[in-house]
């Protein structure tokens, strides 16, 4: 019997899924990764303790399956950008921590390369801005004070990569220092129109050419995995929001999804046409069949970070479950809004000076109005991404699939598809990005087709709008105003949430 393995490695943990030839899932695992704090904006991964869980999870699901490594024909890896790892080409080790994409010590870099003369330009050339969770400052900042990096680099020995590259040098061998496109696009280097890297921009970051890795497809032949004795070819690599993406299904134009976590990441498909929208990052979505795909992507600033902060911080809420019982409690937020700008305000606004608030409070108010209050601001970040895509577009968005943390709450959900006034699916099966990197390598492995997939296992439930579009207008309109209290109040009183 045949199996593909599909690798989810994010910035918490590492998943991984075994498919059979059918299609089937048959062995899953998960093992956490832990960040390192150390100082005040520093945000750090140890490259062994990825590994370490990577090699964790891939275990569980072989021992959950019955499957043996030498049973596995083909792999697939889904990574977190913007995290890049750096190891000597020669001896082979790691130079340094990884960075993590949550890192803010490059602000005063930032800071720097918005006077060159070419960074206006930046947006258009890499598909987004630079910002201080961006790789490519990072490598600045490693030049500037990593003596052993900047000493490979100069001796031509310097390589640099995301995780999905990592683990295969680290775990087996690399054919080629190289990744998916969609992925060097990721570590903000690449000129996205013009397929190569940006000479300007790599040449202030300081990094040569040679340490960077190559664009190929998201299906080609990457390297190998050695397990036990067996050798696994890595066949496919892809950003882990673009896997979601497609492991949703989210193969035509104006397809849409929502990823829940520590923020809430908005994907709309493109498919072949490259659209640019101010303040939306243009990607590349994925190439299977011989073209390059693309989506456009925004991010609310928190999700599950301000719920935890109710938890924690605020004690309003027992656990961080609690907030589908109370939400769930009232039929609306009576009058509350919660604006959880903890880090400012992403699309439309792009103001890091706005500051969180809970507006509209009265002596009826109760810890469930709050609550309530939180969920719908997902619900209206969320839809100020979709207007500002589908306002400066064609693009018609039909519906929205949803997944992790928050979407497993079936109130969450029916918010967020009264304040877009679109059907919110969600899919029974939560793994779909491990599912997708496992769904690729089997396309890559001729198991099935990228026509003709497996269907995504279990069933889906759909939320439909139940509140009227008056009373959407009105709860929006009453969200942008209070938007707008708290960017008065950031300016006026000289705040700055970086």
């Amino acid at each position: 019997m045949s199996y593909v393995l599909g690798i989810d490695q994010g910035s918490s943990g590492s998943r991984a899924l075994l498919l059979d030839r059918e299609g089937r899932p048959c062995g899953y695992g998960y093992a956490p990764v832990y960040s390192l704090t150390s100082r005040p904006d520093y945000v750090e991964q140890r490259p062994e303790d990825v590994l370490g869980s990577v090699l964790h999870a891939v275990h569980r699901a072989m021992e959950e399956s019955s499957v043996k490594p030498r049973q596995i024909v083909a792999c697939g890896i889904a990574c977190q950008r913007n995290t890049e790892f750096v190891w000597d080409a020669v001896s082979g080790l790691t130079l340094a921590n990884a960075i993590s994409w949550q890192d803010m010590r490059t602000l005063p870099l930032l800071e720097e390369a918005a006077r060159l003369p070419f960074f206006h330009q930046a947006a258009q050339v890499l598909g987004y801005p630079p910002g201080p969770y961006s790789a490519a400052l990072h490598l600045a900042w490693r030049m500037r004070h990593q003596p052993e990096v900047a000493a490979a680099a100069q001796a031509g020995r310097l390589r640099v990569g995301l995780s999905a590259e990592y683990i295969v040098h680290a775990l087996g061998r690399l054919y080629e220092h190289a990744m998916d496109a969609s992925l060097v696009q990721a570590l903000g280097l690449f000129d996205f129109r013009q397929f190569t890297y940006w000479d300007e921009w790599v040449n202030w970051v300081g990094v040569p050419q040679e340490a960077l890795p190559a664009p190929k497809p998201t299906i080609h032949q990457f390297g190998e995995l050695h397990l036990e004795s067996a050798t696994i070819p890595v066949v496919a690599m892809i950003g882990d929001q673009q896997a979601a993406l497609f492991g949703h299904g989210a193969h035509h134009r104006g397809q849409a999804k929502c990823t829940h976590g520590t923020a809430s990441f908005v994907n709309v498909f493109t498919g072949e046409e490259v659209q640019m929208v101010q303040g939306i990052h243009t990607y590349f979505a994925w190439s299977v069949n011989g073209s390059w795909t693309y989506c456009l992507e925004a991010d609310t600033t928190v999700t599950g970070a301000a719920i935890r902060w109710l938890h924690t911080k605020a004690s309003l809420l027992a656990d961080e479950r609690e907030i589908d019982v109370l939400a769930s409690s009232v039929p609306d937020s009576g009058g509350v809004v919660f604006v959880p700008a903890f880090t400012g305000l992403n699309v439309p606004y792009h103001d890091r000076r706005a500051q969180a608030a809970v507006l509209g409070l009265s002596f009826s108010s109760t810890r469930a109005h709050v609550a309530r209050a939180l969920l719908e601001s997902i619900g209206f970040q969320v839809r100020a991404i979709l207007d500002t895509i589908t306002s400066n577009t064609d693009i018609i968005v039909p519906c929205l699939a949803v997944d992790g943390g928050i979407a497993r709450s079936d109130i969450a959900c029916q918010v967020l598809a009264d304040l877009t006034g679109l059907e919110v699916v969600r899919p029974d099966f939560t793994e779909l990005t491990a599912w997708a990197a496992a769904l690729l390598a089997g396309i890559a492995a001729g198991l099935w087709t990228f026509d003709q997939l497996p269907p995504t296992p279990g069933g889906q439930t759909v939320f439909r709008p139940a509140m009227s579009r008056a009373a959407r207008e009105a709860a929006y309109a009453r969200w942008n105003a209070a938007v707008q209290a708290v960017r008065l109040f950031g300016s006026q009183a000289g705040f700055s949430n970086t």
